[in-house]
């Protein structure tokens, strides 16, 4: 569906970037990101992986699974290291390769058991802190619909993603952001 809408997608992101230039300040109270490495699954266009990069992470690599999207992300933040990657399947990446592994309203999209073969793929190539960007309070009514036409897991998400967090991780956090959206942060 992504790789359909890439043209429209790539423009609106800019709209995001409030929300992320908030939620960035909500991380960075949580964890330092200077000369940090960092994995961004599903970046789409890389404006939350950016956000990384503009607060001094030393080397920011984003996956998508949408090429399109990944050339338009490429010809905006070329300071960003693009490529296409499944994030159920990190297989390209070896155990502890990244002191951050991070998505963007990525993981809310799927169902439960996909939510944990991501969790513990981005636990193995995380050296220390998995850190998720997604839906955490009231979510407004169109982003419900959105959602809805999707057909996201996001409900459950919402419900449920603390308990599963805390499954993989020996210390988690759920913070609170901005516009509907908050910070999930596992600690190996």
């Amino acid at each position: 569906m992504f790789g359909s809408i890439a043209p429209i997608y790539a423009r609106v992101d800019h709209s995001l970037i409030k929300g992320y230039k908030k939620s960035i300040e909500v991380v960075k109270k949580e964890i330092d990101l200077k000369d940090k490495s960092i994995l961004d699954i599903g970046t789409g266009t890389g404006a939350w992986a950016m956000k990384f990069i503009q607060n001094g992470a030393s080397k920011v690599y984003g996956i998508d699974l949408s090429e399109k999207i990944l050339k338009a992300g490429r010809e905006k933040h070329p300071e960003i290291t693009f490529s296409i990657g499944n994030a159920e399947d990190l297989k390209e990446y070896p155990d502890n390769s990244f002191d951050i592994v991070t998505a963007s309203f990525v993981i809310h999209g799927v169902k439960a058991d996909r939510r944990e073969k991501m969790l513990s793929e981005m636990k193995r190539v995380s050296k220390k802190h998995v850190v998720v960007h997604d839906f955490m309070g009231k979510t407004h009514y169109f982003v419900r619909f959105l959602e809805f036409v999707e057909r996201s897991d996001y409900k459950n998400f919402k419900k449920n993603f603390c308990a599963e967090l805390k499954i993989k991780f020996s210390k988690t956090k759920r913070i609170a952001s901005d516009y509907g959206s908050g910070i999930y942060i596992g600690e190996i």
